[in-house]
């Protein structure tokens, strides 16, 4: 069975588990596809690459709630009712 591997780079359980710094490293920055028996277990990433995953994900989340605001109807409002 086919599996689609999202990294350039794939290493197997064990060799993540002889050596996990160089296996890591081995994607120079980018993702890792951790196999086992030939099928994509996980994906290990270094901290910076989760980092910026994380900002990414948590910038999509608050332009959701923008634009929610932006279909609520206005409400007009003068300084001297603050």
């Amino acid at each position: 069975m086919a599996h689609l591997l999202l990294a350039s780079v794939a290493a197997s359980v064990t060799e993540l588990k002889r050596d996990p710094m160089g296996t890591v490293s081995a994607g120079e920055g980018g993702p890792v596809a951790i196999l086992n028996r030939n099928e994509p277990a996980f994906y290990c990433i270094p901290a910076p690459a989760f980092e910026a995953l994380m900002e990414k994900l948590e910038d999509l989340e608050l332009n959701a709630i923008a634009d929610a605001r932006a279909l609520q109807p206005e409400i007009a409002v003068t300084l001297d009712a603050l």
